[in-house]
Formats: C-alpha cells, sequence, structure tokens
C-alpha cells in the first residue's frame, strides 16, 4: 500500500450515514492515506460501511473510535477544521492545498476534521482546531458530500507530498517531427491540393499559411506525420488514376 504520511489523521464526527464512513476510508486509501478515527458514529460498524469501502476494509479495522473530539486528536499537535459556513468569529481559514503545503511540510502529527453531514462541526468542537479549511466552491450551493469532502482534502495531501505515481501515457513517446519534415509536408500536401482542384496556385489567398498555422497546433509525432503523408500520396495518386491530377505549372 502506498503511504503518503503515517502522521495525518482523518477524523470524522457525528457521521450519520455509515455509507459515508467507508467511501471516506476508500477516499484515504486511493490518496495513501491510513489514520481513521471516528467520534460518536450514529450507526458503526455497519455492513455498508464496509460495502462502500471497496477494497478499503483494513483502514476501516484499524479505525479508532472516541466519544469526543479532544479524545480523538489529543495526540495531534496541528488540527485543521473543515467547514463551507463562515463564522460569526473570524478564524483563520486555508485553502486546501494551502494546508497541504503547511501539513506535509513538518513532522508534527496533524488531523483533518470533518463535521455532520447535515450541519458540519459545532462552534465548541471548532474551538478544538488550529485552523479552518473551506473547499472553494459554488456560493449558492457549497455543501459538499462528506466523502467528497474527505477525496479533497486527501488528494491534496498526497499531492504535496508527492507519495502517488504520475499519470502515464501508453507506449514509448515517438521523436518529435523537424521542421525540415514539415516543410516538406507543406509542399507535398499543397501538390495533394492542387491536383485535387482545391488550391489554385494563381490566386493562393492564404490558404497554405493558415493550413500550416493549423498544422502548427496538432504537435505531431513521428508516426501521425507519416500518417498524414501516406493519407496524402494516396489522394494523389487517385487523383491521378481518376484522370484528375493538375499541372501544377499550368
Amino acid at each position: 500500500m502506498m503511504v503518503v504520511t503515517d502522521n495525518i489523521r482523518i477524523v470524522l464526527v457525528g457521521t450519520t450515514h455509515p455509507g459515508n464512513i467507508g467511501a471516506a476510508a476508500r477516499a484515504m486509501k486511493t490518496m495513501g492515506l491510513s489514520d481513521l478515527a471516528l467520534v460518536s458514529p450514529k450507526i458503526y460498524p455497519s455492513a455498508e460501511a464496509t460495502a462502500r469501502a471497496a477494497g478499503a476494509d483494513d483502514i476501516l479495522a484499524a479505525a479508532t473510535i472516541s466519544g469526543s473530539l479532544r479524545e480523538a486528536i489529543a495526540d495531534c499537535s496541528l488540527v485543521y477544521g473543515t467547514s463551507a459556513r463562515r463564522r460569526s468569529i473570524a478564524w483563520p481559514c486555508l485553502t486546501p492545498e494551502a494546508a497541504a503545503a503547511e501539513i506535509t511540510g513538518g513532522d508534527a502529527p496533524a488531523a483533518l476534521v470533518f463535521g455532520r453531514e447535515n450541519s458540519g462541526l459545532s462552534n465548541e468542537e471548532l474551538e478544538c482546531c488550529n485552523r479552518m479549511i473551506v473547499i472553494p466552491s459554488n456560493p449558492a450551493f457549497s455543501s459538499l458530500n462528506l466523502a467528497a469532502a474527505v477525496q479533497i482534502l486527501c488528494y491534496a495531501v498526497s499531492r504535496e507530498a508527492g507519495g502517488y505515481a504520475g499519470i502515464e501515457t501508453e507506449g514509448k513517446p515517438l521523436p518529435p517531427v523537424t521542421a525540415a519534415d514539415m516543410e516538406h509536408f507543406y509542399e507535398q500536401m499543397e501538390g495533394c491540393l492542387i491536383d485535387i482542384g482545391f488550391h489554385d496556385p494563381d490566386k493562393p489567398r492564404r490558404l497554405m499559411r493558415r493550413l500550416k498555422r493549423l498544422c502548427s497546433r496538432l504537435d505531431l509525432d513521428q508516426n501521425e506525420y507519416n500518417i498524414l503523408r501516406g493519407i496524402i500520396a494516396a489522394v494523389r495518386d487517385r487523383a491521378g488514376d481518376n484522370g484528375d491530377k493538375r499541372d501544377p505549372e499550368k
């Protein structure tokens, strides 16, 4: 199992739906986090939580259950509460990215705390936190699903810690096409357009200039370049076979 860091705890407070606990565990595992703490969950353990964990059963099995938030975070130095609501008393607010940079910048044990599905964290629970994290969202509908919020913050931490593998493309990259290759391609393409009667060299206007600008945005590799050259060659051969080939000197 990929482990981003073992000093970051995900704390779920007063979770109502057991499926959200399982989905949060799954979100954690995909991003390499494993320390889950539950504070007074309404229903747990639960078959629904296990089903929604979808392979993250080990995180559920190792989860700790506490009767209060203070108990769940007693050994943490940095505690971040999440909230979609603005509070009457100003609180230090961070984006997920800023919080992730702070958390992964040191070795201090940290906790990311998520509140109830319908009401979030109480003011008293927020007072246990050093910072508040707000996930930027639509102001008219800012309430995220609990597991979705866990996924966003776990991803931010994983990305900042460099603990996830980059996206791998299929196959090995091919050599890029050179400027000389492209000049030859443009000559071949222009000849083809003349052959089929699409381009009049006596009245060129800006056709080739526009086509060159279009092709410059394609970022072709050698395979793609060869395919296009093959298509143009086939079109020119067919035009010649049908007697449609024009003499570019006329």
